[in-house]
């Protein structure tokens, strides 16, 4: 028989036992430098009503339902199971075998076309920081499913914008394509799309007054705000073009031009997405054109819009 004192010191074991187990966390740290002054962790529940899209964006597709969850991690749906009734009436069906399939981020969107299967996900805490989160999906037999894990990404210094205009470092919001050409300064690293190695005078024109308006030019400088691509590095050392304001709709402001997926700097951007240079290669070779692959960008409350 235990002691009083026994008995105690055996619960304190078992306390201090159970707190080393379970209640400490070794987060990996951000490879994207110092967190904005107020960001908090990013919900990816969806909500809010229909926003803005681009005019490529596609038509919409059929509607997620709307009681989903928030996003479980892989193993987590793997995992889950319908809970199962001992009365025969009770029987699971075949859908109740794979609950797991509508619970992440890319099963709740319902405006991407049903020929796309691929989807990048770009979502932060909100509008007002440049810190945000990838994600990456492929459609496996109708079912969206992860293809890497979560990535951080930093987005415009200003953070999310439903209304971008040129010379605003924000990032637009909604759903685009990715453009027929990917570009670096280095190599073709492998990518399925085609392919152009950056040399002296190629310029993304940014220049609203120039009848080559947000495209790949290669000569004289556009003026503006236009950019030596060859020049950029690392951001530009390998980047995919964002088909944001493409083609160029006319507006005053202008509606801003040379978005792009490209590798991480030291903090936010002009507008573009960015990822270490290793996700990016991971994306960026993952990418088929014949998927028709998606881009969805918003703060994480308004995902729904998509």
């Amino acid at each position: 028989m235990r002691t009083p004192f026994k008995r105690a010191v055996f619960g304190v074991i078992a306390v201090a036992l159970l707190g080393g187990l379970g209640l400490t966390s070794c987060a990996t740290p951000g490879r994207n430098g110092p967190v904005d002054a107020g960001s908090t962790p990013v919900d990816t529940s969806v909500a809010g009503a229909p926003g803005p899209t681009d005019s490529a964006s596609p038509s919409a597709s059929p509607s997620a339902s709307p009681s989903a969850s928030r996003s479980p991690s892989p193993s987590a749906s793997r995992s889950t199971k319908p809970s199962l009734s001992r009365s025969p009436s009770h029987v699971p069906t075949s859908k109740a075998a794979t609950p797991a399939a509508s619970s992440n981020i890319a099963s709740r969107l319902h405006t991407i076309p049903a020929s796309t299967r691929q989807l990048v996900v770009v979502y932060s805490s909100g509008y007002g920081t440049s810190v945000a989160s990838l994600e990456t999906f492929e459609k496996v037999n109708g079912v969206w499913r992860p293809k890497f894990g979560v990535m951080s990404a930093r987005i415009g210094t200003k953070g999310f914008s439903d209304s971008h205009v040129e010379g605003v470092p924000t990032t637009p919001t909604g759903v685009y394509g990715i453009g027929s050409t990917m570009y670096g300064v280095h190599a073709n690293p492998g990518v399925k799309y085609s392919y152009h190695q950056l040399v002296a005078n190629d310029y993304w024109d940014e220049n609203p007054s120039s009848s080559t308006y947000n495209s790949f030019v290669h000569g004289t400088s556009p003026g503006g705000y236009s950019e030596a691509l060859w020049q950029t590095v690392p951001q530009y050392n390998y980047f995919a073009v964002i088909n944001y304001n493409i083609p160029v709709r006319a507006a005053t402001p202008a509606r801003g031009s040379g978005i792009f997926l490209h590798v991480m700097g030291s903090g936010g951007t002009a507008g573009c997405v960015s990822l270490a240079q290793s996700d990016l290669l991971r994306v960026l070779k993952w990418l088929d054109s014949d998927a028709s692959p998606r881009i969805v960008m918003a703060p994480s409350q308004n995902l729904g819009r998509y």
